[in-house]
């Protein structure tokens, strides 16, 4: 038996949609979940991991 998923966040949304992005009520409420997702960026790719690699590169540069 699988668990259903999480609620939606909706503070969160709204909270990205109407306080940091400022979008007017009326305007948030009409966007699709792609059109928002675009918006408040998290279409981005991913960063890259952390490489043993780059660990040493910065243990070269900055040797304490």
């Amino acid at each position: 038996m699988t668990s259903p998923p999480p609620p939606f966040p909706w503070g969160a949304a709204m909270h990205v949609g109407l306080c940091l992005l400022r979008l007017p009520p009326e305007l948030f409420w009409r966007l699709s979940p792609l059109e928002f997702a675009a918006m408040s960026g998290t279409l981005q790719p991913a960063p890259a991991a952390f490489s043993r690699a780059g660990l040493d590169a910065l243990m070269a540069a900055f040797p304490d």
